[in-house]
């Protein structure tokens, strides 16, 4: 689908690291690039007119987005540089001020690190208790097994919609009426998700959601940080400086802007949000269902290639989302990785930022394949064929 809008595709590359991220369309790039040479002034700065240009379309990048996941208010909008940058925001100015000593955080052994590392720095400064929701058989979150680690101490339950290495579609909207029945705060990283499945934080509820442009056809350091308008109001910002305040005069008198702009301290990454509106438009464009249902067909038929191979592992077999997992008997990862390379098809090997999921399906280190609307079944035919030949695998890695 769609491929003659990607430049990288021009070349003879097979591209099937889309979990890390995405290529870029001709509009993002274009958009990005108008900006850069027509009217690359600074934002929410200038009284003149590329200045003012800038503070339209800056803001029309944060419309699009509130749209795009059908927020209520375009001040429930916060850009980031990224979705590390926001899970961080939401736990060091937000929950690190709520929680106290013995609180429970759910989470799950599948989460990316950026939704486990700041939980553990809480764990250690203010005795927060992590606990991980039980993974079932297919290593999936399910509403029973949430249900089961929810305790009258538990206070937040912080999930990703679509895990990096399972691929797993979490029943977010039913997992999140079961927190708010218990009082409870629902953090969702959708980084995963944002790009292929429509994303309504007003119908699932959640409290805070958080992505990257980069995973979506956007550019690389932008990231949204959504949340509850009545949440943001609380939240004390971590970075201070221009932009996010109206008025100081000494450390007695200091007045912070409304949001979202408090909580954007500095020059923001203007053509970042820009570049972002672009990448959301585009992918409205095409249509979130079609991505879907053209991501399913191409996991579908991969998965079938895939079993033709003698000694292969599939670790996610019954997951919903275009992330396939595997390992071949005998042959080390990023051997693979390294192999594949060499006729120019580019595959994750590791971990993959998931480091404790080792403790649940019991190897430490897979080959990720993840798939998006411009690639192809021939293109899959290609890797398969590859991946067949053990003997050259194993010769080409001595």
């Amino acid at each position: 689908m769609n491929r003659k809008d990607f430049p990288m595709l021009e070349q003879d590359i097979i591209y099937f690291d889309n979990g890390a991220t995405t290529f870029k369309p001709y509009e993002v790039i274009d958009a990005i690039s108008d900006y850069y040479r027509n009217y690359s002034g600074n934002a929410h700065r200038g009284d003149y007119d590329i200045s003012l240009k800038v503070d339209q379309e800056y803001e029309k990048g944060r419309n699009i987005i509130k749209d795009f996941i059908n927020a209520k208010n375009r001040e429930e909008i916060i850009f980031t540089s990224g979705a590390t940058d926001s899970l961080n925001l939401i736990v060091n100015g937000f929950f690190a001020n709520l929680l106290e000593d013995g609180d429970e955080v759910i989470i799950s052994k599948s989460e990316h690190a950026s939704n486990i590392l700041p939980w553990f720095r809480l764990a250690k400064t203010k005795g927060i208790v992590i606990k991980y929701v039980e993974l079932d058989d297919n290593n999936y979150v399910t509403v029973e097994n949430v249900k089961r680690a929810i305790t009258p101490k538990t206070k937040v339950i912080s999930l990703a919609e679509i895990t990096n290495v399972i691929g797993d579609v979490r029943p977010i909207k039913e997992i999140s009426s079961l927190a708010h029945q218990n009082n409870i705060f629902m953090i969702v990283d959708a980084s995963q998700s944002v790009a292929h499945k429509k994303v309504d934080v007003t119908d699932t509820d959640v409290d805070f959601l958080v992505f990257s442009g980069h995973k979506m056809c956007g550019p690389t350091g932008i990231g949204v940080l959504y949340g509850k308008k009545e949440l943001l109001e609380e939240l004390i910002p971590i970075n201070l400086g221009g932009g996010m305040n109206e008025s100081f005069d000494n450390e007695d008198e200091v007045y912070l802007k409304e949001l979202p702009f408090r909580l954007e301290a500095g020059t923001p990454n203007i053509a970042g949000a820009i570049g972002l509106g672009a990448a959301a438009k585009y992918l409205e464009k095409i249509g979130l269902d079609n991505i879907s249902y053209y991501e399913q067909d191409l996991r579908r038929y991969l998965l079938t290639k895939l079993k033709t191979i003698k000694d292969i592992d599939i670790v996610n077999e019954e997951s919903d989302s275009g992330i396939v997992a595997f390992n071949i008997d005998g042959i080390f990862s990023q051997d693979i990785a390294v192999y594949l390379n060499k006729y120019n098809i580019c595959v994750r090997a590791g971990n993959h930022c998931a480091k404790i999921l080792k403790d649940k399906i019991g190897v430490k280190n897979t080959v990720r394949v993840s798939l998006y609307f411009y690639n192809t079944k021939e293109e899959i035919d290609k890797l398969v064929s590859l991946l067949s030949d053990r003997e050259k695998i194993l010769k080409e890695m001595i």
